[in-house]
C-alpha cells in the first residue's frame, strides 16, 4: 500500500491564517495601472508564515512517526501542494519588492555559472540575459534582466529556501522521503494540443504557479531545497513522455503524484514504469471511480502480477521499454508513433497490433532478458525484431511462448506455444487486445477469432 501525505499552507490556507492577515500577510498581485490586488495565498517573505508552516510540518512528521513507524504504511510525504504564485509573475508586496532590489544571493549565481553544462535546457534558454550580461553581483534585474522569467527565478529561489526550511525540520523528526509536486505550464513546448487554450491558462509565469519547480527553474529547486528527495510532476495536459524525461533530470527518481484517471491516462503508466523507471503513478480522484469500471483495475491488475519482473528490469539499465497506443482519431489519423528501441545486438520496432478491422489502443512493456530472449507484457501491440550484426542476413522468431504467472510462486509458467497467424509466419510477435474489433470492416471473420478472443491480460509472452 502506498500512502501519500501532503501539507499545504502556501497554496491552501486554513481559515485561522486567512482571517489574520496582520500576522500572516498575503501576497500582492500587480495589476494594470499600478493597482495591487490581494492574493488568496500568503506571502512567503514573512518569517511568521514560514515558522508556522515549519512547526506544523514538524508536528505532522512526529505524529506520523508515532502512529506508523512500526507499520511503515506511509512511504513518503509531500511537502506543500503545487506551490507557486498565480495571477502574477512575482509577489508585489513591499517586502518582496525590497528583496527584489537586494543583491542576488552569491550562491545562486555561483551555482548557475559553475553548473551551466548540466542545467536543464529550458532554464538555459531563459538565462540568455544572464549569460549576456555576465554580472556576478547586483539586483535581480541587474543580473538576469527585466522580464517575467527573472520574476520566476526570483520566486523559485525563495520558494525553494522556504520549503527547505520546512522539509529539513520535518525530516529531523522522521526521515521519510520527501517531495513536492508541480503544476506544469500547460501551453509550453511539450503541451498537448487537444484541449481548449483557456484550460491551460497561458504560458507565462503567473498563468501557471510562478516559482513552482517547472523545468525553467527545476535546477534552482534541486540546489536550494536539498531536503527534498525529488521533485514530482503532475501530468494532465502535457506530453506524458516528455514530462517523464524532464523530471528524470539530474537522475532524480520519477514519481507522478497526480495524473489523468481515465483510460487515456492509464495507458501511459507503462511508459513511466518501462522507459523512465517510475516509482509511482497516482491517478487523481481514483477513489471516486467504481473498481468494476475503472481502467486502472485492468492496468494495475496486470502490473501488480508482474511487479517483481518489472522491478528487476528497472535495476538493469536499458533492459526495458514501455509504450502506449491511443485510439485512432475520428478522422482516421494514428497519433501514436511506433516505439523503436535497441537491446544489445537487436533493434525492436513496436507498433499497434494489426487486426482485420478497426485497430484499437494498446500498451505494455518489452523486457530484454539477455541474448535473443525477450519478455512481452501487455496488449494491443506487435513487435518486430532485427539483428544489428553486420553479418546477419535474416531475423525471425524462433520460439513464441505464451506464459502465465503462478499465484503462489510468481514464476512464469508455459501455457502454449504460438506460431502461424500469431507470429505472421515468424515475422512479428502479436499481442492482440482482449476483444479485437473484426466486425466493422470484415464481419464474416468473427467466427475465425477462436484463439485471439480468449487471450487475457494475465498472460505475458516471451
Amino acid at each position: 500500500m502506498l500512502s501519500l501525505v501532503c501539507l499545504g499552507i502556501s497554496t491552501y490556507c486554513p481559515s485561522w491564517i486567512k482571517t489574520d492577515p496582520k500576522r500572516f500577510p498575503r501576497a500582492l498581485l500587480r495589476k494594470a495601472g499600478g493597482l495591487l490586488e490581494t492574493a488568496d495565498v500568503v506571502s512567503i517573505f514573512h518569517t511568521e508564515v514560514r515558522d508556522a508552516d515549519t512547526r506544523a510540518f514538524s508536528e505532522l512528521m512526529r505524529h506520523v512517526k508515532k502512529i506508523d513507524e512500526a507499520y511503515s504504511t506511509v512511504l513518503m510525504v509531500q511537502v506543500e501542494n503545487e506551490i507557486g504564485l498565480l495571477g502574477d509573475s512575482r509577489d508585489g508586496s513591499p517586502i518582496a519588492n525590497k528583496r527584489f532590489e537586494e543583491p542576488v544571493p552569491a550562491a545562486l549565481i555561483e551555482h548557475l555559472s559553475s553548473n551551466w553544462n548540466t542545467l536543464h535546457t529550458d532554464l538555459k534558454f531563459n538565462l540568455e540575459a544572464f549569460k549576456r550580461l555576465g554580472k556576478t553581483s547586483g539586483s535581480w534585474e541587474d543580473v538576469f534582466g527585466k522580464s517575467k522569467k527573472t520574476d520566476e527565478i526570483f520566486m523559485a529561489y525563495h520558494y525553494a529556501i522556504y520549503v527547505e526550511k520546512v522539509a529539513a525540520a520535518g525530516k529531523t523528526e522522521y526521515p521519510l522521503p520527501l517531495y513536492t509536486n508541480v503544476w506544469q505550464n500547460y501551453v509550453g513546448s511539450d503541451a498537448e494540443t487537444d484541449f481548449p487554450i483557456i484550460v491551460g491558462g497561458g504560458g507565462d509565469p503567473g498563468d501557471y504557479p510562478s516559482g513552482g519547480a517547472v523545468t525553467n527553474v527545476l535546477d534552482v529547486w534541486k540546489a536550494f531545497a536539498p531536503s527534498l528527495d525529488f521533485v514530482a510532476p503532475d501530468i494532465y495536459l502535457n506530453d506524458y513522455s516528455s514530462s517523464c524525461a524532464n523530471y528524470r533530470h539530474l537522475d532524480q527518481p520519477l514519481c507522478i503524484p497526480e495524473q489523468r484517471r481515465d483510460e487515456y491516462g492509464a495507458r501511459r503508466i507503462w511508459k513511466a514504469f518501462g522507459s523512465y523507471q517510475a516509482i509511482c503513478t497516482s491517478p487523481f480522484g481514483i477513489d471516486t471511480l467504481e473498481p468494476e469500471t475503472s481502467p486502472f483495475t485492468r492496468h494495475y491488475g496486470l502490473l501488480s502480477r508482474v511487479k517483481d519482473i518489472v522491478l528487476q528490469a528497472q535495476r538493469t539499465p536499458k533492459s526495458m521499454v514501455g509504450f502506449f497506443f491511443d485510439e485512432i482519431s475520428a478522422d482516421g489519423r494514428d497519433t501514436s508513433p511506433p516505439t523503436v528501441a535497441r537491446f544489445g545486438d537487436f533493434e525492436v520496432v513496436v507498433n499497434r497490433c494489426f487486426v482485420f478491422g478497426t485497430a484499437g489502443p494498446g500498451a505494455g512493456l518489452i523486457i530484454h532478458q539477455g541474448g535473443a530472449r525477450f519478455l512481452l507484457i501487455g496488449w494491443g501491440f506487435q513487435a518486430e525484431f532485427k539483428s544489428l550484426s553486420p553479418t546477419s542476413t535474416f531475423t525471425g522468431i524462433l520460439s513464441f511462448v505464451e506464459k502465465s504467472l503462478e499465484n503462489e510462486t510468481g514464476k512464469l509458467v508455459t501455457e502454449r506455444k504460438l506460431n502461424g497467424d500469431e507470429t505472421r509466419s515468424g515475422k512479428f510477435c502479436l499481442m492482440p487486445n482482449e476483444d479485437p474489433d473484426y466486425v466493422r470492416t470484415v464481419p464474416l471473420l468473427r467466427k475465425y477469432s477462436f484463439s485471439l478472443e480468449t487471450l487475457s491480460p494475465k498472460h505475458s509472452w516471451e
